[in-house]
């Protein structure tokens, strides 16, 4: 079975219209990566834990803070891995310049016997619909489509 995720795509309404919060991953994978690397702050769902809570959880070790309210659920996409992300939405603020992420060590360079330590996390941003639509992980590109859907007027 595949892997499930949770996560909070966060937005507010901006002058331009709606704007989402999107976190840049650390480490030297993505170091340097922009388009087609940002993602909506998530991660996996520990055993007996509801998939909101998941989130809810995710985004505070992520971000350092938690997040402004109950989350509604969005939708389930399949990422390009075939990790499941069940998305939920909330609407709210963040301050970019408290961001505050957990960290992770790693074996850098790989084989190297060093280990370095990382933030989960190295950036979080504000975005209109459109700006996210093209830094976003491919795979994850349905969650915006769906909070879009959400969003439109009737």
């Amino acid at each position: 079975m595949a892997a499930v995720s949770a996560g909070i795509l966060l937005y507010r309404r901006g002058a331009a219209g709606p704007e989402v919060l999107l976190v840049h991953p650390g480490g030297p994978f993505w170091r340097g990566k922009d388009e087609g690397a940002w993602m909506v702050p998530k991660g996996g769902i520990e055993a007996g834990e509801e998939s909101a809570a998941a989130a809810r959880r995710e985004f505070e070790e992520e971000l350092g803070a938690m997040p402004p309210g109950e989350p509604r659920f969005l939708c389930r996409v399949r990422q390009a891995g075939g990790k499941w992300v069940e998305a939920f939405a909330l609407e709210g603020d963040f301050d970019c310049a408290a961001l505050a992420s957990n960290r992770f060590t790693l074996e850098y360079p790989p084989r190297s016997g060093l280990y370095q330590d990382f933030p989960e996390v190295d950036e979080a941003r504000w975005f209109t619909l459109d700006q996210a639509a093209a830094r976003m992980l491919p795979s994850q590109r349905p969650i915006l489509d769906a909070l879009a859907a959400e969003l439109a007027p009737e």
